[in-house]
């Protein structure tokens, strides 16, 4: 493998940023990585977080990030469509498809592109997505991708389960098309833009809010106290900026593609496309005898990947077994006696609903909150069960949060306990895409302060992430909340929270190895395994 086989095993491949030039570039399940010297990356300056005050810890890590982040992306000038990337007269070979592979084997399937005119691209900065399955079988695996930067590109696969198992290789996005969202990301953060009622009285006003906004006109600044986080209002005409009332989702940037640009996001043309195979696509897999298949479940050590893969549509984590809460009862002996914190967007909302639909026990005490914006609250009496939901503080889309609902999740984690009968799950993702790296960096960077502090006064308080998951793109869906942009937010998340301390439900893989399309809010079957692997490390089997 080129660059030393250095991505092998090595999901986030941060560690490997030296001064060292390596020939490819690595890409674990959702995209491409970049080899990338460790020189300060020279960013457009947003709302002053060129300013922050770090520590020199912390601007190491964050150089690393952004460093790790860099897609290549050939300066090439202006490109017509005709000669952008065509999934349809693009195809892939798998080597070696007529040998037998046995499980745990490595299968290398090699992609070439082209262009709308059938000519072969001499360059990279496509995002792939790559996964094998064997649909009779409910089984699927996600593979590594290798961007060779001339049009060509490899991927890996760990075989992990014998029969016939097929690939599929899918283009999200066209070079060109990243360069846009590359592009949309520096210049336009702003692309979604909040508001606030303000009122007092018979008096309302309402203002729009961001994490920055420009111009002169006077601001409330509503940045927490605590974290730092900022957060501006412009400043009513007539009313102070202690009368704001709420927070809501304002809307969407129009027109924020050029003619030419607009033809690098076609729904059935180049977004989320599939790419077919020049030959077979498929290879049959043999079983391993007895004695060699002890290593191939469970191999600890850091950065397995892929993480895990489906079997009969239960997810088998390859680091642990998971369990299966089939029964609402064996979910209510796993929670007697806690208290359970869900923290952030919708995807870990959707944790709550699955739980209270499904435990007949669990009944949800109504607040009198917005329906989907919470704050929301069950209760188990008999088997004393707390189960609370809350959505992160701004920037959030949702329809209408009242201002003092409007927490930051590292401040409520400095306000619980703890303890062996606290679980808390976080999901921090979707509500950052539309902004410069940095936003979601710093955020990230206080809620794990938060949980350090809270798992070392309360070492026995089980602290689980829920990671990004795939979603459904059209053309405008993409500007906004593209699969690119939720790959990066995924890195940093998965880089920033290694050795923690906290556990990691892998919704990017569960979505992506899964037949169903794909979702911003997966299907009930996903969300069930989401949360069967959550309780089984609230609730590990007894080894």
């Amino acid at each position: 493998m080129p660059g030393g086989g250095r991505a092998q095993g090595e999901q986030l491949g941060l560690e490997y940023l030296d001064h060292e030039t390596v020939s490819a570039t690595f890409i674990d399940s959702s995209g491409q990585f970049v080899s990338s010297q460790m020189t300060r990356i020279s960013r457009n300056p947003y709302c002053g977080y060129e300013h922050q005050t770090l520590s020199s810890r912390e601007r190491t890590e964050e150089d690393s990030l952004l460093a790790a982040l860099q897609w290549q992306v050939p300066d090439v000038g202006p490109v017509p469509f005709v000669k952008s990337t065509d999934p349809s007269s693009s195809y892939f070979v798998i080597l070696n498809s007529a040998a037998f592979f046995k499980v745990g084997s490595q299968l290398e399937v090699l992609v070439h592109v082209q262009d709308f005119q059938r000519k072969p691209k001499k360059y990279g900065g496509d995002y792939l997505q790559a996964r094998i399955h064997s649909p009779k079988l409910q089984a699927g695996a996600v593979g590594r991708v290798v961007d060779y930067q001339n049009g060509f590109y490899k991927v890996f696969f760990t075989l992990l389960w014998p029969g016939k198992v097929k690939v599929s290789i899918s283009l999200v996005h066209p070079t060109e098309g990243i360069r846009v969202l590359q592009r949309l990301q520096e210049e336009k953060p702003h692309r979604v833009y909040f508001k606030s009622l303000f009122r007092s009285g018979r008096i309302s006003e309402t203002t729009e809010c961001n994490v920055c906004l420009p111009g002169s006109l006077p601001l409330c600044n509503f940045t927490d106290v605590y974290t730092g986080e900022p957060w501006f209002c412009f400043k009513p005409k007539k009313l102070p900026c202690s009368s704001r009332i709420n927070h809501f989702k304002g809307g969407y940037l129009k027109g924020l593609l050029t003619a030419a640009e607009t033809a690098f996001f076609q729904s059935g043309v180049n977004i989320k496309m599939p790419i077919n195979s020049s030959g077979p696509d498929w290879v049959t897999v043999i079983p391993r005898r007895i004695k060699e298949t002890n290593n191939l479940e469970l191999s600890h050590g850091s950065g397995t990947f892929p993480s895990g893969y489906y079997y009969k549509d239960q997810w088998r984590p390859r680091k642990f077994k998971m369990r299966q809460f089939n029964d609402p009862d064996n979910i209510t002996e796993c929670l007697q006696r806690k208290v359970v914190y869900l923290f952030g967007d919708s995807t870990i909302r959707q944790w709550f609903e699955y739980l209270t639909t499904f435990v007949p026990d669990l009944v949800e005490f109504n607040l009198g909150s917005p329906k989907n914006v919470g704050p929301f609250l069950a209760v188990d009496q008999k088997h004393n069960i707390l189960l609370k939901y809350r959505c992160h503080g701004p920037p959030i889309r949702f329809t209408t949060v009242f201002s003092n609902e409007l927490r930051y999740v590292a401040n409520e984690l400095n306000g619980i306990v703890g303890g062996k009968n606290t679980v808390v799950a976080i999901a921090i993702w979707s509500h950052f895409s539309t902004f410069p790296l940095e936003v979601y960096i710093r955020r990230l960077r206080n809620i794990r302060r938060a949980v350090v502090q809270l798992l070392d006064r309360s070492p026995k308080t089980v602290i689980v992430i829920r990671t990004a998951n795939a979603q459904e793109l059209g053309p405008e869906v993409s500007l906004f909340n593209s699969d690119w942009y939720n790959f990066q937010l995924d890195t940093i998340l998965r880089k920033m929270f290694s050795g923690v301390g906290v556990y990691l439900v892998d919704a990017w893989e569960m979505t992506l190895a899964h037949y169903l399309p794909h979702k911003l809010h997966p299907d009930e079957v996903i969300v069930k395994n989401q949360l069967d692997m959550f309780l089984s490390f609230v609730c590990p089997l007894e080894t």
